[in-house]
């Protein structure tokens, strides 16, 4: 088993010992690491409220997905850590704008605190056509 390591620099870079996203060579699952709302060009936490948290959570996740070859709608488990769970019906409305049905699986999770003050972090497993390694 080989893992082939998947990056773009349209989503944030790692900030410790991990990678955007992996896929086992052979496979066509990928699993791609919690985003919280950076911005990718500045590393800075987006300003604004929830939604706009949210949001940006939803672009740094397409851009690892489109790196990987594939899109949002291919996420078969999406889990999304609150720091708030009352947040979570907003959770609900944005994601319907960035997601066909059928949906994903799906996690929330309430949590005491995320890394950056993030107030909304996720992360999902994604599946597509067998990796080409070419990214």
């Amino acid at each position: 088993m080989k893992k082939h390591i998947i990056s773009t620099n349209k989503a944030p870079q790692a900030i410790g010992t991990y990678s955007q996203a992996v896929c086992v060579t052979g496979g066509s699952t990928i699993y791609l690491s919690g985003q919280i709302p950076l911005i990718p060009e500045t590393m800075e936490m987006v300003e604004g409220d929830i939604g706009a948290q949210i949001n940006q959570v939803f672009k740094n996740l397409t851009a690892v997905c489109e790196k990987s070859g594939g899109s949002l709608n291919d996420l078969v488990k999406l889990n999304i850590f609150l720091t708030d769970l009352s947040n979570f019906p907003t959770v609900n409305e944005i994601m319907a704008q960035y997601f066909d049905e059928p949906y994903p699986a799906r996690a929330a999770v309430g949590i005491k605190e995320l890394p950056k003050g993030s107030q909304v972090e996720m992360d999902g497993v994604m599946v597509i056509e067998p990796c080409d390694y070419s990214y």
